[in-house]
C-alpha cells in the first residue's frame, strides 16, 4: 500500500507541471491527438471484453507499469497473461468522462471513468472505477507507459 501511494504521487507530481506548462502556453490537447487516444482506449476495452490481447500487445509500452485498484503492480507480460488465462475477465465495461491532456507532442495524460462487470482471480470486481493513463509517443505510435485504477466508493 505504501508503494502504491508513492508511485501514484510520483506519477502525478511528474505529470502535473508539464500539463500546467502546456496549458499556460495555450497548447491544449489537439483534436487529432484526443481522438486518437480515445480510439485507443475504446480498442483496449473492446479487446479486453473478448479476452483478446492483440490491442494490449500493440498499445502497452514494453516498460509498462500498471497499478490496479488493489494497489498491486503489474508489468506488460503479467497483464497479458491475466487476460489470456481468463484471470481478468470483463463481461461489460462502459467508458465515460474521458479527459485528455497533451503535455507535449510525445506525452498525454488521460483520465476516465468505467462502469465494469467482471471478475479478477475469481473475485467479483463489478463497480465503477476512475483510471489515469500516461501515454507516450514512441516511434510515431502512442502507447500506455503507466496506468492506475481506483475503485469509486459506493454511496
Amino acid at each position: 500500500m505504501k508503494y502504491y501511494r508513492i508511485i501514484l504521487t510520483l506519477v502525478v507530481a511528474l505529470a502535473l507541471p508539464t500539463i500546467m506548462l502546456a496549458k499556460e502556453k495555450g497548447t491544449g490537447a489537439s483534436a487529432d491527438v484526443e481522438a486518437t487516444i480515445k480510439k485507443i482506449e475504446q480498442e483496449l476495452t473492446d479487446s479486453l471484453l473478448k479476452s483478446d490481447t492483440s490491442a494490449f500487445e500493440k498499445y502497452l509500452a514494453s516498460d509498462y507499469l500498471g497499478i490496479g485498484p488493489d494497489g498491486v503492480t503489474q508489468n506488460k507480460s503479467e497483464l497479458l497473461a491475466d487476460i489470456k488465462s481468463g484471470t481478468l475477465k470483463l463481461e461489460s465495461s462502459n467508458l465515460s468522462d474521458i479527459k485528455v491532456q497533451v503535455a507535449d507532442p510525445d506525452m498525454a495524460v488521460v483520465v476516465y471513468r468505467t462502469d465494469d462487470k467482471g471478475t479478477y482471480k475469481g473475485k467479483d470486481i463489478t463497480g465503477q472505477y476512475r483510471w489515469l493513463d500516461v501515454f507516450v509517443k514512441r516511434g510515431g505510435k502512442w502507447q500506455i507507459a503507466i496506468d492506475q485504477g481506483t475503485q469509486i466508493a459506493k454511496q
